[in-house]
Order: structure tokens, then sequence, then C-alpha cells
């Protein structure tokens, strides 16, 4: 695997939410991704960045664009140095939030995108790594 293009966007405003999905469609159309794969890669990074914002206390996004062979990729990593996720599991489980949500932001995440990876440590932050390959 490889990366062709990586660039990075600031995630610490609301106004920073809506430059990652406008940046985010942008790669994702530039990929050639069908208009249905957009809108889950799209609603993915949405809802990460949201979280980086709202618990991570503000990151950054790390967007590459992949090719493997014959398929295309986008890699999308956000990272924070927020408080951490003490129980991924639990943060995991459709219905658990810890804020005032509805508690389907990292498992959804999860179904709508091909890879998913998430580290987190304690009082150092967080980290979401989140893939979609081309069909």
């Amino acid at each position: 695997m490889e990366v062709l293009k990586s660039d990075s966007l600031p995630v610490r405003t609301s106004e920073d939410i809506v430059i990652v999905r406008t940046s985010v469609r942008k790669l994702a159309t530039e990929l050639r991704f069908g208009i249905v794969d957009q809108t889950k890669i799209v609603t993915a990074a949405s809802e990460i960045a949201r979280n980086t914002l709202d618990y991570g206390r503000g990151g950054d996004l790390q967007m590459q664009s992949l090719v493997n062979g014959t398929k295309k990729g986008l890699r999308l990593i956000f990272a924070d140095q927020g408080p951490g996720i003490r129980d991924l599991d639990q943060a995991l489980t459709d219905g658990f939030t810890s804020g005032n949500g509805m508690g389907l932001g990292l498992g959804g995440t999860r179904r709508l995108m091909d890879e998913f990876e998430i580290a987190s440590k304690l009082n150092e932050g967080t980290t979401v790594t989140i893939t979609k390959w081309s069909r």
C-alpha cells in the first residue's frame, strides 16, 4: 500500500468540522468514490471530528489518499491530546454515550467504513483511524 497524497486539517472549532466535511467530500470525489460511499465517508468523518472536538478538546485530522494494487482508498486519522477513553469496549457499544448523543457514533462509524482502529490512553489522548476502499 502506498500513500499518494496527505493533508492535515485542524479540528478545534465547530467551523473546522464544516471544513472537514467539505474537504473529505472533495477528496472522496477526486478518488471517484460513488455517492453512497461518499456519504458514508463524510458521515463517519463528521462524527469522529465532532468527538475529537467535544471529548478530545480538539485535535487534528490527517487525510491520506491510498493505492493498493488497483484499489484506491481514503484514510482519515483523527488525533487529540484529550482525556482519553476509559473503557474502549464500552465506548464502542451501541447506545453508550458519555455525553448527550444517541450513542451510535463510534460503533456506527465502524460499520460505515472498511477499516476502523482506535487507540486511547488516559490523560494522553485518542487516535481514530478510519479507511474506505474503492469497490
